[in-house]
Order: structure tokens, then sequence, then C-alpha cells
């Protein structure tokens, strides 16, 4: 990237990957590059053996006591089709918030149109959800329960572990979309009640675009049917889709140069530790909404505080279209951010910012001090324009 550019677009990839994830997949692809699963040669076993690193090292990041529990997809969007689809059937009732990514609320609503019922839980203007909510909204024929670990339009952090009681305690399945939060906040799918977490590779797991997975806990996948069905590898003597984890879920040749990638990329995330990273992310946060409330005419959603939040701010400057707003970031100061509504309308109504959306600028692990410096005194010179 060049060296003059202000990446503030992480909650839709991370820029600048570390060069662990870089080198990686170099390797995979200079020394073979052979299909897991398929033979028996080295190169194919070479290849498995990525594919096991990789379920080894995100499941430890997870709190998954088996990493067979870790079916590796494309990103979180195909994970949480394999869990919705899969798992809702017409007569069941789901519930969710209104602070979803359509990753979520699209394969809902097109399963409520099948005959599944729906309620979308109110959340505050903030985006934050209260569990005593959720817990109202739960009828004899819930199944589930669908919830963002963190928005990616405010960065709010909703109650994970609370819900994950509600649920337990009402024999209720808990699905998490954790796309902003694997890698950049703590998660321990046991306590904090999780049935199925879906997750990408390509954010705060610092892995290549493509890469993705879901956790499904013990048990749980004899009522969860595939999205796809195909070559796996294994019981090739049978026309039908292995019953077992996770060659159930992971038909056709797997993305195995990605998913070195995101080995690398994730391995860089326990090495530098979750919690350091969480804390260098809200140090920078809290730098930018500091410096945003010293500017008159810019209004901010979400929070309004980094220890509730991700690393994800939302904003609206006055008199300025959040797309043109944008533009003049990239144009004048090279600063890449990104304007609209981030794919999640229910988002934009639940904090009033519908239909135009916000402007958000979102934080990593390799954006500095200095940088948010530089952010916040473009935004203020931006008002003048």
């Amino acid at each position: 990237m060049t060296q003059d550019l202000l990446y503030f677009d992480n909650a839709a990839t991370s820029c600048p990957k570390p060069p662990e994830t870089l080198r990686a997949m170099r390797r995979f692809m200079e020394d073979g590059g052979g299909s897991p699963g398929r033979s028996g040669h080295r190169l194919s076993i070479a290849a498995g053996r990525v594919i096991f690193a990789a379920r080894e090292i995100l499941a430890g990041l997870l709190g998954v006591d088996d990493s067979l529990r870790i079916v590796l997809t494309k990103n979180a969007t195909e994970a949480l089709n394999i869990a919705a689809v899969g798992l809702l059937k017409p007569g069941d009732h789901v519930i969710t918030s209104g602070m979803e990514h359509n990753s979520v609320m699209r394969p809902l609503r097109a399963l409520e149109a099948a005959g599944v019922a729906l309620t979308v839980v109110s959340c505050s203007a903030a985006g934050e959800l209260d569990p005593d909510d959720v817990r109202a909204a739960i009828r004899t024929e819930t199944k589930a329960v669908f919830l963002t670990h963190a928005s990616n339009v405010t960065g709010t952090i909703m109650p994970v572990a609370e819900i994950g009681r509600i649920a337990g305690d009402h024999g209720i399945l808990f699905c998490v979309d954790a796309a902003q939060t694997a890698g950049a906040l703590p998660i321990d799918v046991g306590p904090m009640g999780i049935d199925l977490l879906a997750f990408t590779g390509h954010k705060s797991l610092f892995g290549p675009q493509g890469t993705g997975g879901l956790y499904i806990r013990e048990g749980l996948e004899g009522g969860i049917a595939p999205l796809m069905r195909g070559g796996t590898g294994s019981r090739s003597e049978f026309e039908e889709q292995p019953a077992f984890m996770p060659d159930r879920y992971e038909a056709g040749t797997l993305n195995t140069v990605g998913i070195a990638g995101l080995a690398a990329g994730a391995g860089f995330v326990a090495a530098q530790g979750v919690d350091d990273i969480r804390r260098r992310e809200e140090a920078l946060t809290e730098k930018f909404l500091a410096g945003l409330r010293d500017l008159d005419g810019v209004t901010v959603y979400g929070p309004k505080a980094a220890s509730r939040q991700m690393p994800v701010v939302s904003f609206r400057i006055a008199g300025l279209d959040p797309a043109e707003a944008a533009l003049k970031l990239d144009e004048r100061f090279g600063i890449l951010s990104r304007p609209g509504l981030h794919c999640a309308p229910a988002a934009h109504r639940t904090i009033g910012t519908a239909p135009t959306g916000t402007l958000r600028f979102s934080f990593g692990y390799f954006n500095t001090e200095a940088e948010i410096r530089t952010a916040v005194e473009a935004v203020g010179r931006l008002r003048a324009w």
C-alpha cells in the first residue's frame, strides 16, 4: 500500500496484513500447493497439515476444545448461512437484534418468507441491546437467537455472555456473528454459552479474503443440514454426504493457500495476545473519540466510549453527505474510510442515520497515534469546506 495513505477501513478488511500471512501463502504455493485430503502423496499430506494447523490455532483463539468442530468456509456470510438455513425450519421462531449486518438479516428474512417466525429486538439509539428484551421475546417455539458480537456500524459490543445464559436457560441455540470481534476481542465459546460462532478470516484474524469459519458445538451437526454437498475426499465410496465433522460442511476443495495465510494471521494474533491487541485498539479509538468531541458540527453515533465498542466510529459532518466527505478525505488527505449503510440498513434505522448512512472510520492494530491525530485534524479541516 502507498505509504502516504491512511487506512481506516479495517472493519471491511484489515490492511496491511502481517508479513507472516504473506510468507505463509507464498511458501504454500512455491512448495507445491497440493490438494488436501484428495491424494496420498507428500504434497497432499502437506496441504492437509496446513488445514489441520489452521483449525488448531483457530480453536485455541476461540476456546474450542476439539478443532474438528471448526468448519472452514470462505467467509462469515457462508458460515451464517450454514447455521441459519441448515438449522431453521417453517414453524420455528428465531430472535435477532436491530443492529445486525445483512449477512444475518438477509438469510433470516428469506427464512421468514418460507415460514420461520422472526422477531427483531429493538436496540437503543447507541446500538445497545437489553438482555431482558431478548428474554421477553422468547416463545415456546423459539429455536435460536442470532446476534452480532459487535456492530460493524457503531462498534457497539453486545452482551453476548448474558444472552448466552438466557438462551441456555431456555434450551435455545445461540449463534454469534463474530465477524468484527474474532481476533480483536476475547472469545471463549463455552463460558459465553455460544453454540454456533461464525467468523471471517480477512479482518482481525489478518488472513486473506475468501477465508472464514463456523464453530458448531458437539452434537448439533445432526440437526443442521449442509448448505452444499459434494466431494470431501472422505467416504468416497458413498454418494451421500458424510455425517461427521467437519466434512459434513466442507464440500469441494478448500482454499488451502488462503487457509495457510489465515493460520499465519491467527498465529500472529496469538503471539501478540488478543488482550494486548484489544488494549491497543481501544486506546486508538478513545484518542479519536476525544478529538471528535472538540469539533463543532461533528455528530458521533454509538456508545462514544472505547471500552464499550470496537475500534469502529461512525459520524457525520454537518453539511456534508457521508459519500462526499469520504471522497474529499481520500482525494485531499489520503484517508481511506467507508461511507453509506455498511451492508447494515437495520443498524442505521436503529441509530437514525438511514437512508444516507454515516462516515465510518475503523482502526486496526497497525494504525498509530500519529495517524489518529492526522485524522482528527483532517475532519476538522473538512468542516470548513
